[in-house]
């Protein structure tokens, strides 16, 4: 439930929200969803026909929602027992947005294929599938390919922009910024409790709940000279540059803040008038 996977076909049909697979409908079948952090749901829709389960360990466009470790680790354990393929999307997640390298280590579960894109080619499009050895050794060259992989002016800025993702300094510089955007929030939350009924993430990435539009907020912000980005009707999901530094963050709380201030007084004169 609430997964996003793209845009292409195939991906289309994993993902689950229905604006997104209503326009191309019908899609690849069959396709079965679980909820997401429901171990029981996902015991209820895997089978022996099963090829494959793909999750998100932190859902993006879903709203910032995090994976249990009981979860993942009952994901895991349901595919060995059925031989089904475990694939972790991490686009979003991935490649340090949470504080390590790939967001699935928080865990300890390892995936048989994890899909990767956005960061990897610092701002150019660039996508890539890890897999293991066992599901490596059923491909051969040229078994997939398309028109535009494999640019090599653009793996040549991926293989550079990958060593720096992996230096253990920039993990720490992530998981520091992170710590300290968590403050920031934390402190929102406290000041506007009308507003925000929940803040959650790791590293880098984070949610917002809010008791109002998201979209209001989406709004504000560009006023503000911030682009902000919503995920679903009534949260906020934060994702700064992985290179934010602590003037940067408090940028962002100055003026967050004085959107939520702003807000927050229109709601009061509303509901005195």
């Amino acid at each position: 439930s609430h997964s996003f996977h793209g845009r292409t076909f195939g991906s289309l049909a994993l993902t689950a929200k229905a604006k997104y697979r209503a326009p191309f409908e019908p899609l690849l079948a069959p396709v079965k969803f679980a909820e997401f952090n429901d171990l029981s749901s996902v015991e209820d829709a895997i089978g022996a026909d099963t090829c494959a389960v793909m999750v998100e360990p932190i859902q993006g466009e879903g709203g910032v929602n995090i994976a249990t470790p009981e979860f993942l680790r009952g994901v895991r354990a349901l595919c060995d027992q059925h031989q089904a393929v475990l694939i972790f999307d991490e686009v979003q997640c991935g490649l340090s947005r949470t504080g390590k390298l790939w967001a699935h280590e928080w865990y300890g579960v390892t995936p048989d294929i994890m899909t990767l894109a956005k960061p990897l080619g610092g701002g150019l499009p660039i996508g890539a599938i890890l897999m293991t050895e066992d599901i490596a050794a059923v491909m051969e060259p040229g078994d997939h390919g398309s028109t535009f992989a494999a640019n090599a002016t653009i793996c040549a800025v991926a293989e550079v922009v990958f060593g720096k993702l992996s230096d253990p300094k920039f993990l720490q510089h992530v998981n520091e910024q992170g710590a300290y955007l968590a403050e920031k929030l934390e402190a929102l939350k406290s000041e506007f409790p009308n507003l925000i009924t929940e803040v959650r993430g790791r590293g880098l990435i984070w949610g917002v709940d809010l008791t109002l539009d998201s979209g209001k907020i989406v709004n504000k912000g560009y006023e503000q000279g911030m682009i902000l980005v919503n995920a679903g009707d009534q949260t906020i999901r934060l994702v700064p540059p992985l290179v934010v530094n602590e003037q940067n963050i408090d940028e962002f709380a100055d003026k967050f803040g004085a959107i939520l201030s702003e807000l927050s007084a229109d709601g009061q004169q509303a509901a005195s008038a």
